[in-house]
């Protein structure tokens, strides 16, 4: 029997998420984005969810494997579906905790980003180069999460940001070893129980800034632009001659 590639567990009001393709570090396909939407969004007990990796990595960004063989329209798609559940989660009416090692890169840093509590470990590395193709995911709630000037500065390089500097931009509520994430989720979950569910989930309405409109339609706007595969295999193929020459030099 294959294993679910999100498994979901219910206990005590605490919804856990775990991304379970560690042999593709975790990268999100159409059935783990679909997956995720789901869980969040037919949570009915939930007052607290937490999403996390298996493996080394959080999460590789958005799966490109099966690129090859995928039209412009089926990329559009899966890119309209992975920023659909990323509003899911940036606007579920109970707290989420994104659990975050090792590489944390594109849907994945979006899917991170999201996150109410965003618990790096210390060598969680997180990049967004999905500007690289001419991508606009998760663009706006990562400029109103660090600023207009930290969003720019990150996005313009595709730069790598370590645990330590995220938690300075705001990217990172916290840098936690994983061995305390339990601990660590233990306390949140004791805040987004003390409060009415009514009131928790007004108060997250209030205070979350809802561009879900805007945002689906710069999706469209960019990956909808013809080329858009053509751009994807020339990011990975200039990802692949740059990895090649590091590791001659």
């Amino acid at each position: 029997m294959t294993a679910p590639v999100v498994t979901t567990e219910l206990a005590e009001g605490v919804l856990t998420l775990t991304l379970n393709r560690p042999e593709a570090s975790n990268a999100l396909s159409l059935e783990m984005a679909e997956a995720i939407h789901s869980a969040i969004t037919s949570a009915k007990t939930v007052r607290l969810a937490v999403i996390k990796g298996i493996g080394k990595n959080f999460c590789a960004g958005f799966d490109l494997s099966d690129v090859a063989r995928l039209s412009d329209a089926d990329l559009l798609w899966r890119f309209m579906r992975i920023e659909t559940m990323l509003q899911a989660v940036y606007h579920a009416p109970f707290p989420t905790v994104a659990l975050g090692q090792g590489h944390i890169i594109g849907a994945g840093a979006d899917l991170f980003a999201a996150c109410t509590y965003r618990l790096a470990a210390p060598e969680a590395k997180i990049r967004f180069p999905g500007w690289n193709f001419e991508l606009a995911l998760g663009t706006r709630r990562l400029e109103r999460l660090i600023g207009k000037d930290a969003a720019f500065d990150i996005l313009l390089d595709g730069r790598t940001v370590a645990a330590s500097e995220a938690k300075t931009l705001g990217l990172a509520t916290d840098v936690v070893d994983q061995s305390d994430w339990s601990k660590t989720v233990n306390v949140l979950t004791t805040r987004a129980v003390q409060m009415p569910k009514f009131s928790t989930q007004h108060m997250r309405s209030l205070t979350t800034h809802d561009t879900r409109a805007q945002d689906i339609a710069s999706v469209v706007a960019t990956a909808g632009r013809p080329g858009l595969k053509d751009r994807i295999l020339t990011y990975q193929l200039a990802v692949k001659e740059a990895r090649e020459k590091r590791r001659q030099s």
